[in-house]
């Protein structure tokens, strides 16, 4: 029995991931780092602001104090909410999914985001009343691949699901960092092609779905068959 689901954050209900690399580029240049599309996409969007920082600087060879790291990450915080005023930032089908989803089940995020840009979104979109909870980049002490956002998620939703199990749990992803970390933490997953293809998170999946129409509570029930 699927009884919660969990959604990540960007890449799957936000179309932010373009504009995190863009606020990672322009927040690095000050430090003589040349951030390519490719690399941030390949190495470092599994990661939280303060992993993806410590991240470049290790692959680039440059030493950051934890005060560099610290302006970094308030920098970047900046400049993301500069570009999200452009416009909705989110993906099609996300709304829907989400009310969707809302109205068969207790839903909640976990996403390595900072909890002030998941919630400025929601906000925006006049969503956030349709999570229980928010589980943020400053909850967990360990990121994504680690299974420590989506342990968070269920316990928290098992305040509201009586003696919620994680297998009853199922999570939607976009990476494969993601779909690792739900698994690790014992739930059923849903891979969407919204920013890999589906090679990338196959094996990972319990299945995988290309447009948030997909993501019915029909399908969520096929897998606890």
């Amino acid at each position: 029995m699927i009884r919660a689901v969990i959604f990540d954050f960007d890449g799957v209900i936000a179309n932010s991931e373009p504009l995190h690399f863009r606020a990672y580029r322009d927040v690095l240049v000050d430090k003589g780092i040349a951030l390519t599309e490719s690399s941030y996409y390949e190495l470092y969007l599994g990661y939280d602001d303060i992993g993806a920082f410590k991240a470049i600087a290790a692959d680039t060879g440059t030493a950051f104090t934890d005060a560099d790291i610290a302006s970094l990450v308030a920098r970047k915080a900046v400049r993301l909410e500069e570009l999200e005023k452009s416009g909705s930032v989110l993906f099609p089908g996300a709304r829907d999914a989400i009310m969707r989803m809302a109205d068969a089940f207790p839903i909640a995020v976990a996403s390595g985001a900072l909890k002030a840009e998941i919630l400025r979104v929601l906000d925006h979109e006049g969503l956030r009343g349709h999570f229980q909870f928010v589980v943020s980049a400053e909850d967990t002490p360990a990121s994504k691949p680690d299974p420590a956002p989506y342990l968070l998620a269920a316990e928290k939703l098992r305040s509201t699901v009586a003696d919620l199990q994680a297998h009853e749990c199922v999570a939607i992803e976009d990476s494969k960092w993601g779909l690792v970390s739900a698994r690790a933490a014992g739930m059923r997953t849903v891979g969407i092609t919204q920013t890999y293809p589906a090679s990338a998170l196959v094996d990972v999946s319990d299945t995988v779905i290309t447009h948030l129409d997909q993501f019915t509570p029909a399908l969520l029930h096929s897998l606890a068959g």
